[in-house]
């Protein structure tokens, strides 16, 4: 049911942005349904989103699917710029957007390594 599982040959998301593959779109669609599902069910849990920060290898390099999944939360009043999306902006929204659209760099395996380190102690 994940990535590989619905295009049947990858789980790495720049293969399938890079594929011509129908089964690709469609296991990056259903992706991004799931992760706007995702937001649209914190949200009513928070009673309200303040913000949203994409983050992480598909989250900081991956235009495309930030695009989707705010096309989708347009209900919510998520608007974005497709240029500042394209640019990698650090601020990806629009200035009528209801909702502020961030793009925050990490260092997953700095994250990971500390993390472990205070397991290990």
């Amino acid at each position: 049911s994940g990535l590989l599982g619905v295009s049947g040959f990858s789980n790495n998301m720049r293969e399938l942005q890079e594929s011509d593959n129908p089964r690709a779109a469609e296991a990056i669609d259903l992706f991004c349904y799931r992760a706007a599902c995702e937001f649209a069910a914190h949200t009513t849990a928070l009673q309200g989103l303040d913000g949203i920060v994409f983050t992480a290898g598909i989250g900081e390099n991956s235009a495309l699917v930030r695009a989707k999944i705010c096309r989708q939360l347009a209900w919510m009043g998520v608007e974005i710029d497709e240029d500042a999306n394209n640019r990698n902006g650090l601020v990806i929204s629009t200035a009528e957007s209801k909702i502020t659209v961030h793009v925050k760099a990490t260092n997953e395996e700095l994250v990971i390594a500390r993390a472990t380190r205070r397991l290990a102690s």
